[in-house]
């Protein structure tokens, strides 16, 4: 249907609705007031008392509401469409002067070869009467020319959720001389660059279409999208399929229309309108955010702090300021725990990636560390023996490592480190003991000096040892009911075991001098802190 028998229809359905909505009025007008006359006169029809009468009220008709909301929704939307038609015709005569525009300069580049190729004494004996009439010479010689299309398809990433594109297109006669030019910017989340280069193609050739031109080039510099419009790749990506399909519907319209690899510098004028684009998006969205500053409240410190300044856990997606998340992590880790989401009962896991934002170098060698130990099962890990080195490994992981150095390496017990590549017993936890069977090495050592040293300390200090896994720890804070990081419930008093939350000693449950005051204690574990002596983290 023609764009504007179009207009005239929208025009006269909205006048319809316009209309059937004005008779919906007054029937609803009629309603209401036989409604009010009837109220009216059942109410003088009764006795009269000292209690006042209520003045009745207009009632609404729920019926004839609803047909009066339906009648704003479509006339909202043929207006809607008109607006659209409107902007159609607009376009389509725009496309029309430029088409006239292209046919009387091909007209004239035309006339003027033919001058310029005339000998000097034929113009100057037929020259006043020569003329080309401007019309079908001018037809048959833009179906022949060969033009130009450039393309270009721009994208960059303004922050972690928003992705700017632009795209630039240029039409060009066969001498180079620039016809049509196109800005076009995009905006979005998810958009890369094959796409958006893909699009480009495509708006350049509807470009084309609507200058009726037959016989394009279009020059792209972008090797993928070569290789595709060239049949060399299949576009294996549902979208990109779908662009690519797209784009060969379009170029069976033209009687000849091919693909051309160029250098990036020989894309005429396209790069820079594909640049100017986005450019221009970008800094209309700057200027919004500049003028616009955005606060968000933290639920830790209650501060209102700016959007730029606020952290998103990964996975829940719980939001804190960064200020907040800093301490948290950095109390977190020194305590020895691989910090989680802050967030009352979130268990999510906090990602080294988007902590390293704001932890320092050494903090994150922490996180790594702590990461690295709450991978391995307790009963799985092993230390390096050796002072210089005390790297973290599983028992299974250095068994395959020392494999590949000692045929006999289980049986014997012995172990190569990963990290040092010294060589210790995995029975004894000390450096490798040469010619010296784990039991005679026991029985000559009974006593080795360090553990001599860390139980003279434990005394001194009052730590406790796990029977399960043998960390020594120390209590921090809170009752004497131990949870080891291995799962083993024990009294710290006494060492014996707890049972079902129960314990089986009759030792008291707590120390006044242990208990935090309860402003100090909303961030920890309540009864459950430690202090492991083995590897220097609180618990």
């Amino acid at each position: 249907m023609d764009p504007e028998e179009l207009k005239i229809l929208a025009v006269e359905q909205r006048r319809e609705l316009m209309a059937a909505r004005d008779v919906d009025s007054d029937f609803d007008f009629a309603f209401q007031l036989q409604l009010q006359e009837a109220i009216t006169a059942s109410i003088s029809l009764q006795p009269s008392t000292s209690t006042a009468v209520p003045t009745p009220t207009t009632l609404p008709h729920p019926e004839n509401d609803g047909v009066s909301k339906f009648a704003d929704v479509q006339t909202s939307e043929l207006l809607q469409l008109e607006r659209e038609i409107d902007d159609r015709i607009l376009s389509e005569l725009e496309f029309r002067k430029m088409r006239d525009d292209l046919q009387r300069r091909i007209h004239d580049h035309r006339v003027a070869q033919e001058i310029l190729r005339m000998p000097e004494d034929e113009w100057l004996d037929n020259g006043d009467n020569f003329e080309v009439p401007f019309g079908e010479v001018t037809s048959k010689n833009k179906d022949t020319e060969l033009f130009r299309v450039y393309f270009k398809g721009l994208v960059e990433n303004y922050s972690s959720k928003v992705v700017f594109g632009g795209i630039g297109v240029a039409i060009c006669d066969s001498r180079d001389e620039l016809l049509f030019e196109m800005r076009k910017p995009f905006y979005g989340s998810a958009m890369n660059r094959q796409c958006i280069e893909f699009k480009a193609l495509i708006e350049g050739l509807n470009a084309a279409i609507t200058l009726d031109l037959k016989r394009v080039v279009f020059f792209c510099d972008y090797f993928p999208i070569f290789r595709f419009v060239t049949g060399r790749w299949s576009a294996k990506q549902r979208k990109a399929a779908a662009l690519l399909n797209q784009v060969a519907l379009l170029r069976q319209k033209f009687s000849f229309c091919q693909p051309s690899l160029v250098p990036r510098n020989k894309i005429k004028f396209a790069f820079r309108f594909a640049r100017e684009a986005m450019t221009s998006q970008i800094n209309k969205v700057a200027e919004s955010d500049a003028s616009r500053n955005v606060y968000e409240t933290c639920v830790i410190c209650l501060e209102d702090t700016d959007i730029g300044q606020i952290f998103s856990v990964d996975g829940c997606r719980h939001r804190y300021c960064v200020s907040c998340m800093k301490q948290h992590v950095e109390v977190k880790l020194l305590h020895g725990i691989v910090p989680k989401c802050p967030h009352a009962e979130c268990n999510s896991d906090l990602k080294l990636d988007s902590c390293s934002k704001f932890l320092t170098p050494k903090l994150i060698d922490i996180m790594k560390q702590h990461i690295k130990e709450a991978s391995i099962p307790v009963t799985e890990k092993v230390y390096c023996p050796y002072p210089k080195c005390s790297a973290l490994m599983s028992k299974s992981e250095v068994l395959e490592y020392s494999k590949g150095s000692f045929l006999r390496a289980e049986r014997l017990g012995i172990r190569k480190c990963m990290k040092c590549n010294g060589l210790f017993c995995i029975n004894c936890k000390v450096p490798w003991h040469y010619n010296i069977v784990c039991d005679e090495y026991r029985r000559r050592n009974p006593n080795p000096p360090e553990d001599v040293k860390l139980k003279n300390l434990a005394a001194m200090n009052l730590w406790r040892q796990c029977i399960k896994c043998n960390h020594m720890i120390e209590l921090a804070a809170g009752c004497y009911h131990m949870t080891c990081r291995c799962g083993y419930e024990f009294c710290y008093t006494c060492g014996e075991p707890w049972r079902d939350k129960k314990a089986t000693c009759s030792c008291k449950l707590w120390d006044e001098d242990y208990i935090l005051d309860s402003d100090e204690d909303e961030d920890e574990e309540e009864n459950d802190d430690y202090y492991d002596t083995d590897s220097d983290d609180y618990y």
